[in-house]
This record gives structure tokens, C-alpha cells and sequence, in this order.
């Protein structure tokens, strides 16, 4: 049961930035992708463990940046571990935190719960921490083996999703 998480195209709230670090959850943000795409969550033998959807809004998101003169960087994941960003390791987020120190704002492509953990994670650092994507509710998917070894992810419904910010 993975949020749906629908990516914020507006930009501007990133423009007073000179640098931004870019914090990709691999699981929500990733499954949100590949269902409003209908393409693989994972394509085994072609991107083994990475969705293509998700991994081109990615990519968008630093390019317009970076035509609005804003430095960027990706904080990547590489180990099966470290995809779900509120499940990281104390390790983890030491590592996000001295990255951290190099940029002005870190834009976050996760739930709340995601958000939380980066903000955590880089105290006390003065970067602002700002959320990427926006939580529409929670997905009930259906998952589906097609060949060669893809699975895709078949929306069943989406809950509603109330939030409340309790700082």
C-alpha cells in the first residue's frame, strides 16, 4: 500500500536557491510513476531494481533546475536497504547530512514520512528541507509478472489521505 504521490511541476519555490540536493525515495514516489505511466515498477534484466519512469522525473526536475541557473545533485541509493527513505539507517543519514552541508535546499521526492526523516537527518544544518511531490492518498495495487520479468502495478483505488503537520 504505497502513497500516491503526484510530482509539484511548479519550480519557482526553488528559484531563490543557488543549489539544491535532490533526496529520491525509491519506493512510493517510484510505484506512483509507474502506475500513472502504466509502465514497469521493475524491469529485472533491463533496469534491474530502478523504475525508468521515475528515474526520467528525476531527471526533469534537474534539468529545469539547472536551466534556471540552480546547481544540483541527486543523493542516490544503490543498496536494496536504502530505498525506502523513512527506513534509513542511522549510517544513512549521516551521509545525507554531511552532503547536505554543500547545498542551500534539499527537495524531497517522498511522503511526510520522508520529509520527516530528512529533516531529522540534517539538523542542524540551515538548509531548507522542501517537499517535491504532493500526497493525493494511499494506492491499492495489484501486482502483475509480465515477461520477461516485469512487474507492473495495476491501481486498484486510492484511499483518502488526511495529513497533519504536528510541528
Amino acid at each position: 500500500m504505497p502513497f500516491a504521490l503526484k510530482t509539484i511541476d511548479d519550480i519557482s519555490q526553488y528559484e531563490q536557491f543557488g543549489s539544491v540536493l535532490i533526496v529520491p525515495c525509491r519506493f512510493c514516489p517510484a510505484a506512483s510513476a509507474a502506475v500513472k505511466n502504466n509502465k514497469p515498477y521493475i524491469e529485472l534484466f533491463r533496469k534491474f531494481l530502478k523504475t525508468d519512469s521515475y528515474e526520467r522525473s528525476i531527471e526533469t526536475l534537474k534539468s529545469k533546475l539547472e536551466r534556471k541557473g540552480i546547481k544540483t545533485g541527486v543523493f542516490k541509493s544503490r543498496l536494496i536497504h536504502q530505498f525506502v527513505l523513512c527506513m534509513w539507517t542511522s549510517g544513512r543519514r549521516e551521509v545525507l547530512k554531511k552532503r547536505a552541508g554543500n547545498y542551500d535546499a534539499i527537495i524531497v521526492l517522498g511522503c511526510e514520512a520522508a520529509l520527516q526523516t530528512v529533516r531529522d537527518a540534517v539538523k542542524p544544518n540551515p538548509c531548507a528541507v522542501l517537499q517535491g511531490v504532493e500526497t493525493e492518498g494511499i494506492m491499492s495495487i495489484k501486482p502483475v509478472f509480465r515477461f520477461p520479468c516485469n512487474l507492473f502495478l495495476e491501481l486498484q483505488s486510492v484511499s483518502r489521505y488526511v495529513y497533519r503537520d504536528v510541528q
